[in-house]
């Protein structure tokens, strides 16, 4: 009887030779495990920018519930200039509303300030593939501010001012009850240290706040987000940037070097900004220096203990607290 081993089966491919056989399997060796991490990276990839996106999505609406930042009904305008932070809102506002409990408007407004070389298609085609309402503003500013500002000088002062007279006129026109502009928190704490260092005040930008001539309600959504966010957030939705070329393209703005200072605090001492941009919502007004806000001369010790008093001669626990979990840099 013939062993079981010793059978052949007629169907069975011929064997190949050693020569044809070893580089077809350095050939699938070789790329098998270059398409399964390729797939993982791509599923990775996926993952981290859904996760983005969440995260984006959550501290605007969070933003928006803290500061009553939209109501049932509203109609917001979108100022769109080009940039990252401003097609980011409008896209996180898009996806909010589609998921709010209460209905409201979103109505695109882009101010084309004929800049030279300015993509004039670009935010129309966009917003088109979008099914965004959209309205474009066409005003020379541009060359308003290059004819009174001087060579070398700053012009987003004027040029700010400009934009916003016209917004707050489309507004009207518009009909928009709010209207939503792209400051995120790195603008809020630049706003902070821009006011400390060289205006006198402690003032920032507010999450809301009504125009300067009465008649609109401004809110900036993306209060609560960091401006590395919404780059990356730009990249993984590849919006069609359009640069600024007149303060964009100024390197000696105090702006861009407290930007960059407060970058550098971080580098060294993370978690810094975040415990500044808090402080801005845990302002104890008894305890600086403002007599608006504190009768000075009503003061009167009234033998009864304060909750919140003065703990000037102790150490303050939050405040050891605090800088205990600083963690430094290597090297610092």
């Amino acid at each position: 009887m013939i062993p079981d081993t010793a059978m052949t089966d007629s169907t069975a491919a011929p064997a190949a030779s050693p020569e044809t056989t070893f580089p077809t399997l350095l050939e699938h060796a070789d790329t098998a495990p270059a398409a399964t991490s390729s797939a993982r990276q791509a599923q990775r990839q996926a993952f981290e920018a859904n996760k983005l996106k969440k995260r984006l999505r959550r501290l605007v609406g969070q933003a928006i519930g803290d500061f009553s930042m939209i109501g049932r009904g509203d109609r917001v305008m979108v100022c769109l200039s080009g940039g990252k932070d401003s097609y980011a809102m409008l896209d996180v506002l898009l996806s909010l509303r589609d998921r709010a409990p209460l209905p409201f408007e979103l109505i695109a407004v882009n101010l084309d300030q004929k800049q030279p070389g300015f993509p004039a298609d670009v935010l129309p085609r966009y917003l088109a593939s979008r099914g965004v309402p959209f309205h474009i503003v066409e005003q020379d500013t541009y060359s308003v501010v290059k004819r009174v500002i001087p060579e070398g000088g700053t012009m987003c002062s004027l040029c700010s001012r400009l934009r916003r007279g016209v917004l707050y006129r489309v507004a009207g026109e518009l009909g928009a009850t709010r209207i939503a502009l792209g400051h995120h928190r790195d603008d809020i704490l630049a706003t902070f240290f821009l006011n400390l260092f060289f205006g006198g005040k402690l003032k920032t930008m507010p999450p809301k706040l009504v125009s300067d001539d009465g008649k609109h309600v401004v809110i900036r959504p993306l209060a609560y987000v960091r401006e590395r966010d919404l780059a990356r957030y730009a990249e993984v939705m590849a919006f069609p940037i359009i640069p600024c070329t007149l303060c964009g393209s100024q390197e000696n703005l105090q702006r861009k070097q407290v930007a960059a200072m407060l970058c550098d605090w971080q580098k060294r001492y993370p978690g810094r900004a975040e415990s500044i941009f808090n402080a801005l919502s845990n302002v104890v007004t008894t305890h600086l220096l403002d007599r608006s806000l504190q009768d000075f001369a009503a003061i009167r010790a009234s033998g009864m203990a304060v909750p919140d008093g003065d703990i000037a001669f102790d150490d303050d626990p939050c405040i050891d607290a605090g800088a205990r979990s600083v963690r430094f840099a290597p090297g610092d």
